[in-house]
Order: structure tokens, then C-alpha cells, then sequence
């Protein structure tokens, strides 16, 4: 089965990250198949709005894969510079996306997580999520958008959040304007399904916030 399920549900793009062991941390065929689904529903009239979900009980996306990234340069089976272009080309592609694109940030939120998050039109929290900017514990700088995401946060919260790696909460990602909205997770199904069952407006964007 794919690393990323993608289908369309009554005018709804889902896209499903699907390797839950690995607490669905992206690899490139990830990012290339939310790429090109992405690509192809912005075209589409029948897609009204996108939504990013994660597989599995734990969270959303821990990040990139870094196991992948060192076996990469150690055995010489990929190329990672190939990875790491391609997830920054989708990062900014989904800030700039033309359709209402809503992260369900539920569980682990982290890194190139953060990265498919942030440029959501609704970034929907809960009493799981966990979220964090880690990769200064590897010796690595807050990539996938976060030089941007992070200065805008109020005060020196995002210099804080970039330099620590330290894990906020839900009400902590919304002081800090990295989530728009909170959610029960137990209310997710709910709001799935009042997705599924929506008639479409001119204003997708309002028809979600009316849910």
C-alpha cells in the first residue's frame, strides 16, 4: 500500500499520510504523490477544498525521515538533495495553494510536519497535539518554511520555539499563531463527515468555518 492515500470525497481532496510506524514521517515518494495530487485537484472544479490528515493513533507527521535521509548518504541509494528540494517546493506550493487546504494537526505535529501545515487556510489543533520545530537537537536549522512561520509568532516566541525544539500544546500553538482553531479529537469523525455531506457554495472557505 502507498506511503500516501489520496482520494475525493464529495468535492473533498483527502490526503492521508500512511506509515503510521514511522509516526508518518515523509519520504519522497510522499511528497511527491501530495504534490501531484495537489497539482491536479487545484485544476479540478469539482475539488472544492483539501485535507491533510495522518494514519494511525500518534499524530499527524514527525517530520522528514531522517532514517531514510542517513541511510541515503551512507549507502549512496538516493539522492537527498532531491528530497529536500522537492518537500521545499511543496511546502511553498501549499501556502500558495489556490483552494481552502485544512491540516488536521492532531497527535505529532513536528519539522516537515510543521512544513505541510503551516501554509493551511485552517490549521485545526487538538487536545493531542504535540507541536515542535526540532531539528536544533540534530545540529540542523528550522527549515520547511519555518524562517518564515516563526518570526511571526508574537514576541520571541518563534526565535524561542526555533532555537529550543521544545514540544508546545494546543492552547500554546494558538497563542502563537501556529493553529487557527481547536478541535476534540473525538469530534474529528464529526467534522469529516460534516465535510462529506457539505453542499458546496461559491465560498468554500465558508462553508468550513459554517461546519
Amino acid at each position: 500500500m502507498s506511503d500516501v492515500l489520496c482520494e475525493v470525497v464529495n468535492g473533498v481532496g483527502y490526503i492521508r499520510l500512511n506509515r503510521p510506524k514511522a509516526l508518518n514521517s515523509l519520504n519522497l515518494e510522499m511528497v511527491r504523490g501530495m504534490q501531484q495530487s495537489l497539482l491536479q485537484w487545484a485544476k479540478d472544479d469539482a475539488v472544492k477544498a483539501v485535507v491533510l490528515l495522518g494514519e494511525g493513533e500518534k499524530g499527524l507527521c514527525a517530520g522528514g525521515d531522517i532514517r531514510s535521509v542517513y541511510e541515503n548518504e551512507v549507502f549512496q541509494k538516493a539522492d537527498n538533495v532531491t528530497f529536500f528540494a522537492e518537500e521545499y517546493e511543496l511546502n511553498q506550493y501549499i501556502f500558495e495553494y489556490p483552494k481552502p487546504y485544512i491540516a488536521l494537526m492532531d497527535g505529532i505535529v513536528m519539522g516537515g510536519g510543521m512544513g505541510i501545515s503551516q501554509g493551511a487556510k485552517f490549521r485545526i489543533v487538538t487536545e493531542r497535539s504535540k507541536v515542535a520545530m526540532p531539528e536544533s537537537a540534530i545540529g540542523f536549522f528550522p527549515d520547511v518554511g519555518g524562517s518564515y512561520f516563526l518570526p511571526r509568532c508574537p514576541g520571541s516566541i518563534g526565535f524561542y520555539l526555533g532555537i529550543t525544539g521544545v514540544t508546545i500544546n494546543a492552547e500554546d500553538s494558538l497563542y502563537s499563531g501556529l493553529a487557527d482553531y481547536f478541535l476534540e479529537s473525538s469530534k474529528l469523525e464529526t467534522f469529516k463527515s460534516g465535510l462529506n455531506q457539505t453542499s458546496w457554495s461559491k465560498d468554500a472557505a465558508s462553508d468550513i468555518q459554517s461546519l
